[in-house]
């Protein structure tokens, strides 16, 4: 003898093996996932508790004014990032973004390294509510909404 589910049976099997997948698919992309996680530090955070060096996180805070500096080879800076608490010295091998000078906020992403110094591998400028761009410096209102009408046209 056949023992066969009820329909109404069936769609509950069926719902709680969608479930079941459903969750442990979204477990799996977690688990892939969690060694790209980068943690986002200010300099009190590393001054506290300093990540392990394997770790990559995200260093935010001001590029401290005086602290920049350009080696010899042309593409590498090292300047000390500071929030009001602590500093750390951090050195990057790039082409920097235009937005990035002393006083300036910065977020890089990098590893920090066994003797203190943050190494990044990637630059963020930040830059304040009162941000112009180049192009527009210097014009009136006006023209900047001209020069707009004329991109739309």
């Amino acid at each position: 003898m056949t023992s066969r589910l009820k329909p109404k049976h069936q769609r509950l099997v069926l719902l709680a093996v969608a479930l079941v997948a459903l969750i442990g698919a979204g477990l799996l992309a977690a688990w892939a996932l969690r060694s790209q996680a980068s943690y986002f530090y200010v300099p009190a955070d590393i001054a506290a508790a300093p990540p392990p060096p394997s770790q990559a996180i995200r260093l935010g805070g001001m590029v401290e004014k005086g602290s920049l500096r350009t080696a010899s080879d042309g593409v590498t800076v090292n300047f000390i990032v500071e929030d009001g608490a602590a500093k750390v010295p951090v050195t990057y091998t790039g082409i920097v973004p235009s937005l990035f000078v002393e006083g300036s906020g910065v977020v890089a992403e990098g590893k920090l390294g066994t003797d203190g110094t943050f190494v990044a591998d990637n630059l963020l400028a930040k830059h304040d509510e009162t941000y112009m761009p180049r192009e527009l410096e210097g014009m009136t209102t006006a023209q900047v909404r001209e020069d707009v009408q004329a991109t739309l046209e």
